[in-house]
């Protein structure tokens, strides 16, 4: 069993069901985010409402983050490091590849907060970029 898979559930104060150990290490092994149908797709014998639910849970533990990537899908990814309860720090873009239809996270390219007038406060900062991924352009 994947000792990364462990560690990261219990610093989220998440219990380590089987269901939530499966769905963990798919994401684990992802370069791109995931949708709900493309998780039941890889685990074809997972209950969707349990799936569903493992995303949401995740999402609000800090373990994954929301993608917007203009399709109409909600998709998920990993979170970073420094996420947690109630407090994701995801300002990085995404990118929706318009050939494959891939979304990743451009890690390295961190965006910040927006200064806003008095009184506003970001949760989030959401910034999807499309185009043609390195492995459709043939690069």
């Amino acid at each position: 069993m994947n000792h990364r898979i462990l560690t990261t559930l219990e610093k989220h104060a998440v219990r380590p069901t089987p269901m939530r150990m499966l769905v963990l290490e798919h994401f684990l092994q992802q370069r791109s985010a995931q949708s709900l149908a493309e998780l039941e797709a890889a685990m074809p014998r997972a209950d969707r409402i349990t799936l569903y639910r493992t995303l949401k849970s995740f999402a609000e533990k800090g373990i994954l983050h929301e993608v917007e990537d203009g399709t109409g899908a909600t998709r998920y990814a990993l979170c970073q490091d420094a996420c947690a309860e109630g407090r994701h720090r995801d300002f990085h873009p995404h990118f929706h590849c318009t050939s494959c239809g891939q979304t990743v996270c451009l890690d390295a390219v961190h965006l910040s907060a927006p200064a806003l007038p008095a009184g506003y406060q970001a949760a989030e900062v959401e910034m999807t970029v499309r185009g043609v991924c390195p492995g459709c352009a043939g690069g």
